[in-house]
């Protein structure tokens, strides 16, 4: 786990969400989660590469969010691929109703972290990048690191 700069400490972190998808907004949850759940984080044991939320009755959810089980628990240890809710205000969760609507656009988490001893998922609003997409970000930022390199040989 690392430190972030607004005072949070970092758990997990989605890289491959910035290279799938163009994010449009960003916005801070808070999840709701059992004890082992929240003991597994601290070691850093979860995973968000392939999760995603989605808003049912008014309600936003977290899916395929991966905490493995905490190893020192006894019978009463959680389930690690369980639907986890979102703690959003209704207000927020009602933009996110009218934006996820739209074509294209889905709801993804773009990291885990550890704000004030509360868990905190930031969420993104996201749309999907094409393949030729993804090439175009490749070709720019292999242009961009060639360039740093050039000026650091001339200077």
């Amino acid at each position: 786990m690392t430190y972030g700069q607004e005072g949070f400490k970092l758990i997990c972190q989605n890289k491959k969400a910035k290279h799938d998808y163009f994010i449009d907004d960003i916005l801070e949850a808070g999840i709701v989660l059992l004890g082992t759940e929240v003991k597994s984080l601290r070691e850093g044991r979860v995973n968000l590469k392939d999760s995603y939320a989605k808003i049912k009755n008014g309600e936003v959810f977290l899916y395929g969010c991966h905490i493995s089980p905490y190893p020192h628990a006894s019978y009463n240890n959680h389930e690690p691929e369980r639907v986890r809710k979102l703690l959003l205000h209704r207000r927020e969760i009602k933009r996110l109703i009218g934006k996820t609507k739209e074509k294209g656009y889905s709801l993804i988490p773009l990291r885990l972290y550890f704000r004030g001893g509360k868990v905190k998922v930031e969420l993104a609003l996201a749309r999907g990048k094409k393949k030729y997409d993804k090439r175009e970000a490749i070709k720019r930022r292999e242009e961009a690191r060639e360039l740093r390199r050039i000026m650091k040989k001339k200077f």
